[in-house]
């Protein structure tokens, strides 16, 4: 069992960001980059990004290994783009070819230099996602630590996205899954995903398993570190309903959080 971290997302920031003063956390794509994703579905944009990130990434622990503990999570974990546009523009593409690999980490520094280089959710193009999961876990029903489980599903109007809700909601998502802070097990959550749409934008929290009580829990805790009221309802899919009726979305609710 890990040792868990108390249920907050300020101190959730505070262990993953407070030991990282030596480490430029400031450095963003360029305003040329920013906008090539903002307009394309190319999927070799993500490689220059990444190339960029690597950069940094090299750099700043060059000039800072020597005075920075690092800071070393429970488990590898993998960021994931697709945009699934390209899969309509090639339909004999299968899907897991549309999946860019942002890249991987296993220390609060490796998060923060992959993080703080990509462009934040609320930016990335209508119907793409993003997807951190653990190593070895494709963010796939099919996957075998996901075909016996489901997803929470909170999903949020355009306005509050505009408002900057979304990328908040996915960075205290993404520090409670990384920090550990909702699952006692340490077992049970295989990933989390952030979808934009057209009309509304959503964020789903992925299990292995559908039991209601174990889930219910978790679904409990991630209310807490997004810091939303009882107002906000999470409701349970499995990815089983999923599979069978093709969307990831539209399906029967288990139950709720």
């Amino acid at each position: 069992m890990y040792t868990m971290y108390p249920h907050q997302p300020s101190t959730t920031i505070r262990i993953l960001s407070g030991y990282l003063d030596n480490i430029d956390l400031t450095i963003k794509p360029t305003e040329k980059e920013t906008l090539a994703l903002s307009v394309t579905t190319d999927p070799t944009y993500i490689n220059n990004i990444m190339s960029h990130v690597q950069e940094i990434h090299s750099t700043s622990m060059n000039t800072t290994e020597s005075t920075t503990n690092i800071i070393s999570l429970h488990r590898t974990w993998c960021l994931w783009y697709d945009d699934p546009t390209l899969h309509n523009a090639h339909p004999d593409m299968p899907w897991k070819d549309t999946l860019q690999l942002c890249g991987e980490f296993s220390t609060a520094q490796d998060f923060w230099t992959i993080f703080n280089n990509i462009i934040p959710a609320s930016q990335i193009p209508t119907s793409a996602n993003y997807h951190l999961f653990c190593k070895g876990i494709i963010p796939a029903w099919e996957d075998p630590a996901n075909k016996h489980g489901g997803k929470f599903v909170m999903t949020m109007p355009k306005k509050d996205s505009r408002a900057g809700k979304c990328d908040e909601w996915w960075l205290f998502t993404v520090l409670a899954v990384i920090g550990e802070t909702m699952d006692a097990s340490g077992d049970e959550i295989c990933g989390v995903v952030v979808s934009i749409r057209k009309s509304q934008d959503r964020i789903a929290l992925w299990l292995k398993s559908c039991k209601k009580d174990v889930c219910v829990r978790i679904g409990k805790r991630w209310k807490k570190a997004l810091q939303v009221t009882d107002k906000t309802t999470l409701k349970y899919q499995s990815h089983k309903d999923a599979a069978a009726s093709g969307t990831s979305y539209q399906n029967q609710v288990l139950f709720e959080a």
